[in-house]
């Protein structure tokens, strides 16, 4: 993955010094750049802002704020949540369109986002090339409610028109915009050897990977769910294992759900991980695809293995200490997005910066997708259907910002409500029962993994 010479950066910007004219204060502002040849594989440009050289080793182009028009550069005293704060500080604010010829092909492109502390709505429309539009974009709406908190939004499967790739951001509100990152989708198939697999081809979940954890509701997270053994909430059919959360008759939870976790018996360190999966809809309910440490004490520093149930322990900092991935996670009430996280000491949910990235997926609970995690020594990549919507980097030997030194394990479960999954509203009762559905779960080595 190679960034743009900056010769052919210097090149477009001709181009944008062409449109602007004498009255271009009165003009919306248009970007237009030309690629010299084919793009190898992504573009960035840092609006609003100078050139930016990212941790994950891609090259952000500057924007001219010089050029004068309808919309205005700025910067912001404090964002959180990204490990690209340069990138997310500086914003372009008001109309805004990008002309990009990048050539023919289908383009991921993600928008970053950071937000002044005391907005509380903006909403634009976004159009992505000839077909994407996005009505009614709302910053502070999709950022998780931090007032300071990075948002990155992907969307995959934009098709150039005669190689060229509009972006366009226009509204009542004021758009506002922090950079721009534009991927060529190319075919992401694994590269290294099968390791393990499940494909549920069989007449029960297979106890030589699996285990189900069996918890009463609000253990952790506040999850309305209580986890059972029954065939209702886990069971294998027609080659898929079911997580089926249902409401039920009870003093304890109002609704039964599944959990499967492979501790113990599918743990490693490093390779890629396939998990193809249909998820459930429906406001209030939450499934995950995700890991957590084979050995949780790793890191702790407020108890050891004499604490045998970590997991809801506010007295125990196994977590975030010891790190969590999570590969795919969905809240019913934003419907088609999916969420890629990693919490650690130094980045965890609980202070709003966590490092996350999140994607738009047509048909999310009408088809079955790939949910892919690539993982190295020094990088994190989340993918769905081979594009990638989120990177976090290594940048040192601090545990507390890179505790994914040691082995790990999954973690398959839908939850119902808890802090996440009610922060939409209330929890629909009428749209139980749902399920997650895996169809198949594979494990890569590796060895042909390269950042």
């Amino acid at each position: 993955m190679l960034p743009i010479p900056r010769s052919i950066f210097a090149a477009g910007f001709a181009v944008l010094a062409a449109v602007a004219s004498a009255d271009s204060l009165h003009r919306p502002f248009t970007y237009e750049h030309a690629f010299d040849e084919s793009p190898s594989h992504l573009w960035a440009l840092n609006v609003g802002g100078d050139a930016f050289q990212s941790p994950h080793g891609w090259s952000y182009l500057s924007d001219d704020c010089s050029i004068e028009s309808t919309s205005v550069c700025g910067e912001l005293d404090s964002v959180v949540g990204s490990q690209e704060r340069a990138v997310f500080a500086s914003f372009r604010e008001g109309p805004q369109t990008y002309r990009l010829t990048v050539g023919e092909g289908s383009f991921a492109v993600t928008l970053y986002f950071a937000e002044r502390g005391e907005t509380k709505t903006r909403t634009f429309d976004i159009k992505l090339g000839e077909e994407h539009s996005i009505r009614a974009f709302n910053i502070p709406k999709n950022r998780d409610g931090m007032t300071q908190a990075a948002l990155a939004r992907t969307f995959p499967g934009i098709a150039s028109t005669d190689g060229e790739l509009l972006i366009r951001l226009e509204g009542a509100d004021e758009p506002l915009l922090s950079a721009i990152l534009v991927e060529r989708e190319t075919e992401q198939a694994p590269s290294g050897p099968l390791r393990w697999a499940d494909e549920f081809n069989g007449s029960e979940l297979d106890p030589r990977y699996w285990s189900l954890d069996l918890w009463p509701a609000r253990k952790v997270n506040d999850e309305d769910q209580a986890y059972v053994a029954d065939p209702s909430a886990v069971r294998v059919e027609n080659g898929r294992l079911i997580l089926q959360a249902h409401k039920v008759e009870g003093k304890t939870a109002k609704y039964h759900s599944g959990r499967v976790h492979s501790l113990g018996k599918l743990d490693f360190m490093y390779g890629r991980v396939d998990v193809r999966a249909k998820l459930p809809k429906g406001q209030g309910v939450w499934p995950a695809i995700w890991l957590l440490p084979t050995h949780p004490y790793r890191y702790a520093t407020l108890c050891d293995a004499r604490v045998s149930d970590w997991q809801g322990n506010g007295n125990c900092d196994a977590w975030p200490n010891s790190g969590e991935i999570d590969l795919m996670e969905h809240v019913g009430f934003e419907p088609g997005i999916v969420h890629g996280t990693v919490h650690t000491k130094g980045y965890f949910w609980v202070h709003g910066n966590q490092r996350k990235g999140s994607v738009k997926v047509d048909g999310l609970g009408e088809r079955f997708h790939v949910y892919s995690l690539e993982w190295g020594p020094d990088f994190i990549d989340m993918r769905v259907d081979g594009v990638r919507y989120f990177r976090y980097t290594r940048e040192g030997d601090d545990w507390r910002q890179w505790p994914f030194d040691h082995s790990f394990h999954l973690i398959m479960n839908l939850a119902v409500g808890g802090m996440w999954g009610r922060a939409g509203g209330p929890i629909d009762d009428s749209i139980f029962p749902q399920a997650l559905e895996i169809d198949y779960v594979r494990v890569y080595e590796q060895s042909a993994l390269a950042p």
